[in-house]
């Protein structure tokens, strides 16, 4: 698998990933065999992710220049995008890109990932300073209509279907269905198989 991790929550995923599952972990910036963060006497000043957080590289690992990193987003070659969300509606719109309040250099390569033809996947708080996140419509500006495939919070996985619209998969087992419904600015459908997830 070919998978693109945005800044944020998305990414420490290779810190968690077992050993024996292979990803390899395309960067905007040029770089495919993105590894996990090094430790601090191994860490490269010249490695680094969209972030510009230092990484590691894993075997195999090749660099190119960032026009050839965005032909291989725009041209549909990656199987997964794990972007960090500002807001989600409950149609899949993607807010990412303008923060309130702060000074945003750019919108950043979200919105060729999201259009890229990948499936794309949001890892994000549920709520934010009282505020919930997953909303009936984004107010920020979009990075994408209809786009999320899957939203992972702090409080619940939803899939989204064309037809069915949002839909609960995964709650927490330290989190009620109450707690969901109440911090979630939009009505959804509950899986008839809703799993807990055990932390």
């Amino acid at each position: 698998m070919y998978a693109n991790l945005g800044i944020g929550i998305p990414t420490i995923i290779p810190n968690y990933l077992p050993d024996d599952i292979v990803v390899f972990f395309q960067s905007e910036n040029g770089m495919l065999g993105v590894g996990p963060y090094p430790a601090e006497n191994e860490a490269d000043a010249d490695l680094i992710n969209p972030g510009k957080e230092t990484v590691s590289e894993l075997k195999g690992c090749s660099y190119f220049k960032s026009s050839d990193s965005f032909g291989m987003i725009r041209g549909g070659h990656l199987d997964l995008t794990v972007l960090g969300g500002i807001e989600v509606s409950k149609n899949g719109d993607l807010a990412n890109w303008v923060i309130p309040g702060k000074m945003v250099k750019g919108m950043g390569g979200a919105m060729d990932l999201v259009a890229g033809g990948s499936k794309v996947v949001i890892t994000m708080k549920h709520v934010d300073k009282n505020k919930p996140k997953v909303l009936e419509q984004c107010q920020l500006p979009l990075t994408g209509k209809g786009v999320v495939s899957k939203l992972i919070t702090d409080l619940a996985v939803f899939e989204f279907d064309k037809e069915k619209g949002m839909i609960l998969t995964e709650i927490y087992e330290d989190v009620t269905l109450d707690q969901v419904i109440a911090s979630t600015a939009c009505k959804f459908e509950v899986a008839h198989d809703l799993k807990t997830i055990k932390l």
